[in-house]
């Protein structure tokens, strides 16, 4: 009897690479389980194709549904009678979920047949189903076609089926699903839906991983928009005018300072502040104690687009316990308060009498302006005025401090003195601390020991002193200082170049009792230079923005500026709550940084549609380089946040090289975050930037220099060494960017140099893996071109590569010619395809917009020691060993090849080499007797040679080299 259990596959969409010699894609999907066949509707010309179509399947037999499996073809209807297949995937019989736990998921299409790169690169698309089991399906079932015929005693009846394959678009494709209760749960765990070839396994025990990331048939727009705002007010501006973004008028009101203010109090004593209202919003300068002829040096600015009133009032107050005497007030028509445009000076305060009975004046400006205005930055804007930390509130710019690498070479120590014990022979070692940084030498069991060990430390101006101490290890949980010297790093030796030899020196050490200027016998003698001919990476080599060496004199004379660069920060539009609902409001600001130089906007308050409109500038010393934007959320504004780091709304990433010089490009970027529930679009920040190039000849000649300084390829660090000085690096800008005022933070630096790029992720695997196959698409499509041609399918095309070719064989001076006018061809041809606008974070590309839960979980997870459950670490430590298996046995295939290769002339089989050997002498005696064009003529057309004339089998020297012998029989 025929059990009511039923397999359900909803195909959802699909995402599809457009192939050149289909021009559009038509595509359909045919579903394949236990002898039953299906198909969808097709999809004309649509690359990315959602049908949402419902299918059952009957089981024949559910005790070997274990064995079973399902295929999903993915086909391009070409013609009426033709097709040609764009992908396949199979889901296995132990994955199938009941409809409760099932979740859409993406799966990469595979090539029918086997090869290195048959993954979802192989043919650029995937394919979003959801395979579910049950047992009561919807009564609805729709039309299916059966390509096979089904034996009626364990197979289900499709009536009203018509019997033309080629019409396979049935209406009504896409039906209602209720989903009935799932069968009962088995105790024992079953796998998720995977591939034969997927690269994870997501887990069925331990903390339950969120199954919300479903495959999203209608994503969210990612896309860069070009915009057009009025840049400069419409107006024609000099370059150095604020011209790249839009004007904001703003009141300014400076308040310098009061005389002559009345005694309030009965002991004569007057506290003074002043509050400056302008309809609702009242701003207050600080209060001073019994002072008279107080100076207060503030600014005050209201937005003139909230302007309630056209009275301002400047009220002076006295600050009471009780409640706060008034003491007189100065009123304003705005009507006749002057305009400041800039660059005018600034406008010159006044003194202005405060109308009460007892006098007193105070010193004032009042004034309309815009944001290019000197006060716009130290002012306190409308939007703020009732924030307890006001300077963090403010636009700044920060200078990252000057770093060097401090190269450390520990060569020996002599006569070190072992107290109390002096009979003992000691353990010990040298431990060097620089800031946060600290390195050991390893132990030396003697009293005059050697280590001749070298160490490279980051060190940033203003410098501190290094202190390097001897340690003796006197038990494996224990250290006495035999003591140590403070080294001051400004009177180290510099050097710019490797040619410089830095004399070695000897250092007295310091014992800890020795509170006087007396030093002990024990002296340590050391190599100690500052390398200022690197350039120290702080952020990566990938997207950085400077490359520029430590040394001032390699600065200014060996690589002068050819270009500036200026960034218009203008607004966000439709901003999110960045703290996923814990709070209730966004205080947003956004911080530029390029080479040293750091910029922050001021924050706008209570705002999901923040207006900045500030322009920024830097100087540009080497194209290939990278400005990096990011927008945060202020939580500093109040008190008692003090601990709590700025959260995160997204960055974008600009490159140098990819703009035209003279052009303004305004865009709008999406504002992309990547949580542990997934993408987010945060809003959108929009941009006008504009590089303007000085020298073109300097610019171009930049190309062929090295990009970095000439002390990275005479002495280079190691791959492994320099993303530990990297991580130091951040740490150190971090450090003293965080004592400024405003402090910029250290999520914030962190943030922008993305210091974690490092940190192992299944999705930026997988999204690399792709990245290699797209590279080797073409070289792959050009072998399957050239077998085309071999092959005969194109007569045509045959035909006419066989005449270039001969007359390239007949001069063989016009390859090079040829070869280097196709590429300027080529390159002419691809202008008119030339991007418009610049790159920009692509979620397809970094795989982040359909990526699995456990695969986000497992990137966010806590670094060096996981946060998570042994049972999903185990299960990703299995994962993990499943992925280095399949790259173990390429690898192996890979050297295999290439040890057969070696073996042609090694002797490891005899007959084999003596055959090459023989086939050595005879081409020797053919190749000269034979012309060389004849010979290569002759081999040219015996590869292309047509079909008739070819066996189905491979040739001779295919199967000679297959049978060489290789080294993988002698490994264990």
């Amino acid at each position: 009897m025929m059990s009511n259990l039923k397999l359900g596959v909803e195909v959802i969409s699909a995402r599809l690479k457009p192939r050149e010699d289909y021009g559009g894609v038509n595509a359909y999907v045919e579903l394949r389980f236990d002898d039953q066949k299906v198909i969808t509707m097709t999809k004309i010309d649509d690359s990315s194709p959602v049908w949402n179509e419902k299918f059952f399947f009957n089981i024949s037999d559910t005790e070997d549904l274990s064995n079973q499996f399902l295929d999903a073809y993915v086909y391009n209807k070409t013609s009426s009678i033709t097709k040609s297949c764009l992908g396949k995937i199979r889901i296995l019989g132990t994955a199938f979920l009941p409809y409760s736990e099932a979740v859409g998921l993406p799966y990469p299409l595979e090539k029918e047949k086997w090869s290195m790169f048959s993954s979802a690169a192989a043919n650029g698309g995937e394919l979003a189903l959801k395979v579910f089991l049950t047992d009561n399906p919807s009564p609805k079932v729709p039309n299916l076609i059966p390509t096979k015929k089904i034996p009626s005693k364990s197979r289900h009846k499709f009536h009203n089926i018509p019997t033309n394959e080629s019409n396979h678009s049935p209406r009504g494709n896409q039906q209602s699903f209720q989903p009935q209760p799932p069968p009962p749960r088995s105790q024992t765990p079953q796998p998720p839906p995977m591939m034969e070839s997927s690269l994870y396994q997501a887990p069925r025990f331990g903390t339950p991983i969120p199954t919300t990331m479903g495959f999203n048939p209608n994503p969210p727009d990612y896309s860069i928009k070009e915009t057009k705002p009025i840049l400069g007010g419409g107006k024609r501006a000099r370059s150095s005018d604020h011209d790249l973004v839009e004007p904001m008028e703003f009141l300014f009101i400076k308040i310098v300072k009061a005389r002559n203010l009345p005694s309030m109090d009965l002991t004569g004593s007057l506290d003074p502040y002043i509050e400056v209202k302008l309809g609702n919003y009242t701003g207050k300068t600080k209060n001073f104690e019994k002072d008279q002829n107080p100076v207060w040096n503030e600014v005050f600015a209201f937005s003139k687009s909230n302007q309630q009133s056209n009275v301002l009032e400047v009220i002076v107050m006295d600050k009471d316990m009780v409640k706060d005497d008034f003491v007189g007030l100065i009123r304003f028509d705005l009507n006749q308060i002057p305009t400041r445009v800039a660059p005018d000076s600034p406008l010159a305060p006044e003194w202005y009498r405060v109308n009460n009975e007892k006098g007193g004046e105070i010193m004032l400006a009042v004034w309309f302006g815009t944001q290019a205005d000197e006060a716009f930055s130290d002012a306190t804007y409308s939007d703020a005025l009732n924030a307890v930390n006001k300077s963090s509130l403010r636009s700044k710019v920060y200078h990252s401090p000057r770093l060097w690498y401090l190269r450390v070479n520990v060569i020996e120590a002599q006569d070190l003195v072992i107290v109390p014990d002096r009979t003992r022979l000691p353990n010990p070692y040298v431990k060097i601390r620089l800031n946060n940084q600290v390195v050991r030498t390893k132990p030396s069991h003697s009293l005059n020991p050697r280590w001749n060990e070298e160490f490279t430390l980051v060190a940033a101006e203003p410098f501190e002193d290094l202190i390097i101490s001897i340690e003796d290890r006197v038990a494996p949980n224990r250290e006495e200082t035999l003591g140590e010297v403070h080294i001051p790093i400004g009177t180290i030796d510099k050097r710019i170049d490797d040619n410089r030899t830095v004399p070695n020196r000897w250092f007295s050490l310091k014992t800890e009792n020795q509170r006087r200027v007396r030093f002990a016998t024990t002296r340590l003698h050391l190599n100690v230079c500052l390398e200022g001919g690197y350039h120290v990476l702080d952020e990566s080599t990938y997207y950085s923005s400077d490359f520029r060496p430590s040394m001032k004199e390699l600065l200014s004379h060996k690589q002068p500026s050819f270009g500036v660069l200026e960034l218009g920060i203008l607004r966000i539009e439709g901003l999110n709550l960045s703290q996923e609902g814990k709070k209730e409001t966004v205080d947003a600001y956004c911080v530029a940084k390029y080479g040293t130089k750091w910029v922050r906007t001021r924050t706008v308050t209570n705002c999901l549609n923040p207006r900045f409109n500030e322009q920024y500038t830097w100087e540009v010393y080497e194209p290939a380089t990278v400005i990096t934007i990011g927008v945060f959320d202020n939580n500093q504004i109040n008190s008692g946040n003090g601990n709590k780091g700025d959260g995160k709304i997204g960055k974008i990433r600009v490159r140098i090289s990819t703009l035209e010089a003279g052009r303004i490009y305004s865009h709008s970027y999406p504002l992309l975050v990547l949580r542990p529930s997934g993408l987010k679009k945060m809003g959108e920040l929009h941009l006008a930037i504009r590089f303007s190039c000085s020298s073109m000849f300097q610019m171009l000649m930049q190309y062929w220099k090295p990009l970095l300084p000439k002390m990275h390829y005479a002495r280079p660090l190691k791959v492994v060494q320099q993303e530990i000085l990297r991580q130091h690096a951040v740490n150190l800008v971090a450090a003293r960017l965080s004592r400024a005022e405003p402090p910029l933070r250290k999520e914030v630096v962190e943030y922008i140099s993305d210091s974690n790029s490092h940190l192992w992720s299944m999705r930026k695997s997988r999204a690399n893996l792709f990245r290699l196959s797209s590279v080797f698409s073409g070289l792959l499509g050009t072998g399957e071109w050239f077998q085309d041609i071999c092959r005969w399918k194109k007569p045509v095309e045959t035909t006419a590569i066989h005449i270039i070719f001969l007359v390239l064989v007949c001069s063989p001076e016009m390859i090079l010619p040829v070869m280097s006018l196709c590429l300027f061809m080529l390159g002419v041809w691809n202008y008119r395809l030339r991007p418009r606008q610049p790159p920009h974070m692509d979620t397809r590309l970094s795989f982040a917009d359909n990526i699995h839960p456990e695969e986000l979980n497992e990137e966010f997870d806590t670094f060096p020691f996981s946060s998570q459950d042994p049972g999903i670490v185990k299960m990703r430590y299995e994962r993990l060993r499943s992925i280095a298996s399949r790259a173990q046995t390429v690898v192996g295939d890979i050297a295999g090849q290439g040890e057969r290769v070696q073996a042609l002339l090694s002797w490891r089989d005899p007959r084999a080499t003596s055959i090459f050997m023989v086939l050595c002498l005879v081409s020797t005696v053919v190749l000269y007797v034979v012309p060389f064009k004849v010979f290569v003529l002759l081999a040219g057309l015996y590869i292309m040679r047509p079909p008739r004339f070819r066996g189905k089998t491979p040739p001779g020297p295919i199967n000679f080299f297959r049978r060489l012998p290789a080294k993988t029989d002698c490994m264990l």
